[in-house]
């Protein structure tokens, strides 16, 4: 049987902030809220990933990848997720389609474009971000 958790995530459901406060109680019950070891957020526009790495009971570890989209209802907003769960046995294989992916789009279908100047973009973001209150 398909738990809520798994059916929404299949369904892309937007998840508003109170959905995702009950998905969270639900996985902290449940124990599928494993540990994390490590987490990386690159926030990218209007969309944010998220590189987690956690635990199985059995001490093994696996990677979360999770896109995240704001959107503004109104007044109010939701966040729109999709995740995907990588194994240890597939991060050779993905890492390698991913550099041969973007390395295509590079040398191939983009070889005039200057992606050195996204570089720079990211260190400027990650200085804005050490300055804002919080």
């Amino acid at each position: 049987m398909i738990s809520r958790i798994e059916l929404c995530y299949l369904s892309f459901e937007k998840i508003t902030p109170y959905k995702l406060k009950l998905i969270r109680i639900v996985e902290d019950r449940r124990g599928y809220d494993r540990d994390e070891i490590f987490s990386k957020k690159v926030k990218a526009g209007k969309r944010t990933y998220f590189f987690d790495i956690k635990s199985t009971r059995a001490n093994d570890y696996y990677l979360t990848i999770t896109e995240s989209k704001r959107k503004v209802n109104g007044d109010n907003f939701t966040y729109e997720k999709h995740k995907i769960f990588l194994y240890k046995e597939d991060f050779f294989k993905f890492v390698e389609a991913l550099n041969e992916s973007v390395d295509h789009v590079k040398t191939e279908l983009m070889p005039d474009f200057d992606f050195e100047q996204f570089e720079n973009e990211d260190s400027e973001n990650e200085y804005r971000d050490e300055l804002k209150w919080e």
